[in-house]
């Protein structure tokens, strides 16, 4: 590879993943990215998603990454802020009512469907283990988002909260009313009047 290739996409990579858009804004073209992938120094992980050949992937950003409308909720939510101790198997994201991609259960994520009207509550950006910031929704939507439907783990809501109530940096305001628009105040109200 061109020395001068290389360098600029390593200075570009962030911990080792590069989009194509990124290499498209870097003037790098097709047949150099094409010669990139046959020697092995770059290797296509998703449409339009690259890593150096020594990089660790991230699958918490390249899933993002793939599906730019889905935010990180439930327990993968409370994963990322540190909320649960389970490190999720599958991807919990939520994505607004009508967006349709047949792929999204071929990737390991668990789809949740919401109006716009709460799509856009509560998102937030956190760091993944690996330092790639995405997008998912802050610590009260997740709780709240938890405690909504009957297919939840309830070992790992419960932890979650317990913890949030014992935080020094909970927003019980927020939470109040992220549980009213998303109609579980009833639930809320339970878990808080034992833990508080």
């Amino acid at each position: 590879m061109n020395d001068k290739l290389k360098a600029a996409i390593m200075s570009e990579a962030v911990n080792g993943i590069i989009t194509s858009r990124r290499l498209t804004e870097l003037g790098i073209r097709r047949s150099a990215l094409n010669e990139l992938l046959v020697t092995g120094d770059l290797l296509k992980v998703e449409r339009g998603i690259y890593t150096l050949k020594d990089a660790w992937g991230d699958e918490f950003y390249i899933l993002q990454q793939r599906y730019r409308k889905g935010i990180y909720s439930h327990g993968t939510a409370l994963y990322l802020h540190g909320y649960s101790e389970r490190v999720p198997l599958s991807f919990h994201m939520t994505f607004p009512t009508g967006y349709n991609s047949k792929t999204v259960l071929d990737s390991n994520i668990i789809p949740s469907r919401i109006k716009d009207d709460f799509y856009y509550t509560g998102i937030t950006e956190v760091a993944t283990p690996s330092g790639f910031v995405v997008k998912c929704y802050d610590l009260e939507r997740s709780i709240c988002d938890c405690l909504r439907g009957s297919s939840n783990d309830t070992q790992t809501t419960l932890y979650a909260i317990k913890k949030y109530a014992a935080s020094k940096e909970k927003n019980l305001n927020q939470l109040i009313r992220y549980a009213k628009l998303l109609r579980v105040e009833s639930k809320i109200n339970n878990y808080l009047e034992v833990l508080l």
